[in-house]
């Protein structure tokens, strides 16, 4: 199976910037565990504190299991029912609802897939 890069943007409420970050600094540990469990590698978020977007970004084999394990457990549910206060304009589960965002670029497949010359 092919890898996948996943991108994918959410909205968090500017006046929760502060406590929003506080509960990332760190994630409990349960709930990291369940993440890497689901197959996600990579995972990074990324915040703009002018704004409140949140960008996230990870690597999959298969992103829909993925999706099915962390929708599964209820660690994640638990953790997800306590962050949807946090973003803007979301229905239902964050992790299932973020906006995915289509890939343009990525500098090693065009390396790979161009010939020197």
């Amino acid at each position: 199976m092919e890898r996948v890069r996943v991108a994918f943007r959410l909205q968090v409420r500017p006046e929760l910037l502060d406590e929003y970050r506080a509960v990332h600094s760190p994630v409990r540990r349960e709930m990291l565990e369940v993440i890497s469990a689901s197959g996600r590698r990579n995972y990074s978020l990324f915040l703009d504190e002018t704004d409140g977007s949140l960008f996230g970004y990870y690597e999959v084999d298969d992103d829909e299991a993925a999706q099915a394990h962390l929708a599964a457990s209820e660690v994640a549910t638990q953790w997800e029912a306590e962050m949807a206060r946090f973003f803007v304009a979301t229905v239902g589960r964050a992790d299932q609802a973020a906006r995915r965002l289509p890939e343009v670029f990525n500098l090693s497949d065009q390396l790979e897939s161009s010939s020197p010359s």
